[in-house]
């Protein structure tokens, strides 16, 4: 079965496999399959032509996919031309939404390990 270009897998529950879609999610999954009266254990290849229409065009309600990221990096870009502080921290590739930068921000910044000298300096003798 494909929605928005995605192909589900025939061998997984459809639970499980409708959030490989981006833009939905465990609980978005299952509420689209109770809506669709589909049980969330049957698998993908299990499916009649009925329940794959009603699953996908409960699923295309959604943004989800080329449209989502679209409009995420509409988002993004609109940030950085408003000079934001969000549209800098996004152009400089750090965190955005206030996390720590000291030390937890190894994967936004790359795997940065500078060494810690200890806080205290010793004093030349004159």
């Amino acid at each position: 079965m494909r929605i928005a270009g995605v192909t589900i897998p025939d061998n997984k529950q459809l639970a499980y496999s409708l959030p490989i879609l981006f833009g939905i999610g465990p609980t978005r999954a299952k509420d689209i399959l109770k809506a669709a009266g589909v049980p969330e254990t049957k698998k993908g290849g299990e499916l009649t032509a009925d329940e794959e229409q009603k699953i996908r065009s409960l699923s295309e309600a959604y943004l989800i996919e080329g449209e989502l990221r679209r409009e995420i990096g509409q988002n993004i870009k609109r940030l950085k031309d408003i000079r934001s502080l969000r549209g800098e921290r996004h152009t400089r590739g750090l965190p955005v939404r206030g996390q720590r930068t000291k030390t937890n921000s190894r994967t936004r910044r790359g795997n940065v390990r500078k060494t810690m000298t200890s806080g205290r300096r010793t004093l030349e003798k004159t």
